[in-house]
């Protein structure tokens, strides 16, 4: 046979989830048709065939997590892991990426599906695990090579008995997961808090676009945080566009599209940016490119609730604002104690990359461009 392995889907992205097979074993197929659709961290893709053939074997099915460079499927034939290039990958998506991407698949991954994963376990334990409703995939086993024990089981078990059973992570949210993991193993997070007076905006003034261009205008004030960090090598890369990360709150869970470039488009240019950004999340249909390369993050949390907060960086990110929910406050303001609209900031820096007067500075100069009338 002739295996043809799970490609980069060209964004460097580690692993993708099964979602549905357009084939079975047995069928002919031919190159570039739509052999299986695949959730990534991102978005939905469609994997297309790399070469006209038969279907000797599917190693996965639907819930699956297999990992780049591990066997999806085989071909009927002599040679094992040819050389194949994958053809077109085409994201479900409207108006991303190309699709040109052709990458040669990779050879030599060990394979770690939930699937592989239950199969390291002997007939015994498979039968106590049967016994006592226990499921092989969801247990890491702890004895030689990822072996499977009884006493893997037994604890198991009890764990359900304890709490039910749980519901693995899948798509957006395991991805999250593993992402505010990473953030808390490797950031050194302060956070920074201050109030603007907003009471001299226009009525209708475009909150969520004055915060975009206020933090582009705080940038270039302090270009130390709007970097990328390299803990390992103590390394940072100070970048001249501004591409902001939007948090975007899902049902399935949080997406952080990226606004390209905002200090060089109008501020209808970045609205309508958004939008688009926003209906391909909603439709679960953004190419993954466009989730990616983020400069600096807005979490604009004030739209559904909450003053303050502690944003979490997301490396090699090193800050993100969060805007809170703007409120009316009495405050001192031509010597008077008067009512005026106030919106509440919360921001977060990596203290390993930036000062506390770079943050600082930064914080001065966001409120200084919001407080503006505009």
């Amino acid at each position: 046979m002739k295996n043809f392995r799970l490609p980069d889907l060209g964004e460097g992205l580690p692993e993708a989830e099964i979602v549905e097979w357009h084939i079975k074993v047995g069928d002919a197929v031919e190159t570039d048709q739509i052999l299986v659709s695949v959730e990534t961290a991102k978005a939905i893709v469609e994997v297309p065939s790399p070469e006209a053939g038969i279907i000797a074997k599917l190693y996965g099915e639907a819930g699956d997590i297999i990992h780049t460079g591990e066997p999806l499927l085989a071909f009927e034939g002599e040679d094992e892991d040819a050389g194949t290039v994958v053809g077109e990958l085409k994201s479900s998506g409207k108006g991303g990426s190309d699709g040109s991407n052709q990458d040669q698949f990779i050879v030599g991954a060990a394979a770690s599906s939930k699937r592989a994963r239950a199969n390291r376990a002997t007939p015994g334990v498979r039968a106590l695990a049967e016994q006592l409703g226990v499921s092989l995939e969801t247990i890491r086993g702890s004895g030689p090579g990822g072996l499977i024990t009884n006493d893997d089981v037994y604890k198991q078990a009890s764990h359900q008995k304890q709490l039910g059973d749980a519901e693995p992570l899948r798509g957006t949210r395991r991805t999250m997961a593993k992402n505010m993991a990473l953030s808390h193993a490797q950031v050194v997070p302060v956070s920074i808090f201050e109030d603007v007076d907003i009471g001299d905006w226009q009525k209708g003034t475009d909150t969520t676009m004055r915060l975009v261009q206020a933090i582009g205008k705080a940038c270039a004030a302090v270009p130390a945080l709007n970097c990328w960090f390299d803990g390992d090598n103590l390394s940072r890369q100070l970048l001249s566009e501004v591409h902001v990360g939007i948090a975007v709150d899902t049902p399935d869970g949080l997406f952080v599209p990226v606004l390209r470039d905002i200090t060089h488009r109008s501020l209808k240019d970045l609205r309508q940016g958004l939008e688009n950004l926003r209906e391909s999340v909603a439709s679960r249909k953004i190419p993954p490119k466009e989730m990616q390369g983020a400069t600096i993050t807005l979490s604009n949390f004030g739209t559904m609730t909450g003053q303050y907060a502690n944003p979490v960086v997301s490396p090699p990110q090193v800050a993100i604002v969060g805007a809170g929910r703007i409120r009316d406050k009495v405050i001192p303001y031509n010597g008077a104690a008067t009512i005026r609209r106030i919106m509440p900031l919360s921001f977060t820096f990596d203290h390993r990359a930036a000062t506390g007067g770079e943050a600082s500075r930064f914080l001065g100069a966001l409120v200084e461009a919001l407080r503006k009338p505009g």
